[in-house]
């Protein structure tokens, strides 16, 4: 008999570099996993004490917030100036009189209110004889407080460089597991056949006929196929051609970023406060961007908390976007003045029916008492807005079939409803009951 070589030793070499390629990914992932135990253990930063002088400033931030807000900002213009760092510009017993009423300082002809009221526009501050010295220096301690410092946080970045080469290092390390795997079952194959042939063995191959010609014979297959693949094929050309103008999900980017998380939801803003022509229009109507100042006039920068879950995007990004607000307006922060130069926004059109379909939101949102989130879905958690809702003709009658009439306060659908009450031995009616499925409602 022919002698094939030493397979023992050959496959001990192998079995050693496969077990070594094994161990080294474990090891190097134990060590860096240790790392962030380690830095866990390290002690947090004391909390930053408060302010030394006199005054609470934690006191004096929720006062600042409650009265000054509206007006004021600590580190840059508004319709009153900067606050931080105001005590020390005048003297205290100045600021007591001027906090408490201004306009007499004005007009006594104090030469330091007279000059504070010409910088700021001769906007007139609101008087707030209720507040006590106390309550001032609570105030004053709270816009006397250093602003805080941003720091650039780089640890997460080379954290996740960290797990970045650590993941590939563990990949590459499988990759030469399944090479060698690759390896090692082509030399036994051609050990096993050299073994074989060394024994005199023959390898017989049986022919077999192949599946797709046995298949191509038998003629009951092919026409039971051809059948199904015509059915399945008529399925998905009729699903395709009912998706036409169905655009639900759609989602286009506005030139002006505006978040309804942020504003429907964290700050709560009612939707037809933006939105008012929806309760007396057939359409809802794009806002004006007049309304965006009504805020946006004294908010000139994003003052979110970053970490919070309602935040998509960084600070610098929607300050940024509040900034093109200001540009299409015209709107001078530095000098509070509209500069008159304006610029028109063009929006990109959301939710649009065509032009055969009539649909009037005053009737389903003043008279029907229908929330805006049953059509539109929940707008309060959107930070892109989207079509929510299909809009088709089928979803519109099910919600007519659906939805009960609220009659209630309404005479005219009280007679109404008593009439068809009668006629169909119920007392809840829906839509559909009073004539909400006829072609004639959306179409004429």
């Amino acid at each position: 008999m022919k002698k094939v070589g030493n397979h023992t030793s050959f496959s001990r070499i192998l079995l050693f570099f496969l077990a070594l390629s094994l161990t080294i990914p474990f090891t190097s992932f134990a060590q860096e996993t240790a790392a962030p135990a380690t830095e866990a253990a390290a002690p947090a930063d004391a909390a930053a004490a408060p302010a030394a002088g006199a005054g609470d400033p934690v006191k004096g931030k929720e006062l600042f917030n409650s009265l000054c807000a509206a007006c004021h900002k600590l580190d840059a213009k508004s319709t009153g100036p900067a606050l931080r760092g105001v005590a020390d510009k005048h003297d205290r017993a100045w600021l007591y009189k001027w906090i408490h009423n201004s306009s007499e300082m004005i007009k006594a002809g104090d030469p330091a209110a007279v000059k504070l009221f010409a910088e700021n526009n001769n906007s007139v501050m609101t008087p707030f004889p209720q507040l006590s010295e106390g309550d001032i220096d609570n105030i004053l301690a709270y816009t006397s407080a250093p602003a805080p410092v941003i720091e650039k946080k780089d640890a997460p970045v080379a954290a996740a460089a960290e797990g970045g080469s650590s993941n590939t290092l563990i990949l590459g390390a499988l990759v030469l597991v399944l090479v060698v795997l690759i390896v090692m079952l082509v030399l036994v194959n051609r050990t096993l056949r050299r073994v074989a042939a060394a024994n005199g063995v023959v390898v017989v191959t049986e022919q077999r006929t192949s599946l797709w010609r046995a298949y191509v014979k038998n003629q009951f297959l092919v026409l039971v196929t051809a059948i199904l693949l015509l059915l399945a094929s008529s399925y998905f050309l009729y699903g395709y051609l009912m998706q036409i103008g169905v655009d639900q999900g759609y989602e286009p980017v506005q030139p002006i970023h505006f978040s309804h998380k942020i504003h429907a939801g964290d700050n709560g803003i009612d939707c037809k406060y933006c939105h008012s022509s929806a309760r007396v229009s057939k359409a809802s109507g794009i806002p004006s961007l007049n309304v965006c100042m009504n805020c946006h006039k004294n908010i000139n920068e994003f003052a979110g908390d970053k970490d919070s879950v309602y935040v998509d995007h960084s600070k610098e990004f929607y300050s940024g976007e509040i900034k093109k607000l200001y540009d299409a307006v015209g709107w001078d922060p530095a000098t509070q003045k509209y500069t008159g130069k304006q610029k028109p926004v063009k929006w990109v059109r959301v939710h649009n029916l065509p032009d055969f379909v009539y649909f009037n939101h005053s009737q389903h949102v003043s008279v029907a008492g229908v929330e805006c989130q049953t059509c539109h879905g929940p707008v309060e958690t959107m930070e892109v807005m989207r079509q929510h809702a299909p809009l088709t003709m089928g979803w519109c009658v099910n919600c007519h079939r659906e939805t009960d009439v609220k009659v209630e306060g309404n005479e005219y659908y009280t007679k109404v409803h008593d009439e068809l009450a009668k006629k169909y031995g119920k007392q809840k009616l829906t839509a559909a009951d009073m004539g909400g499925t006829e072609c004639g409602k959306c179409h004429y």
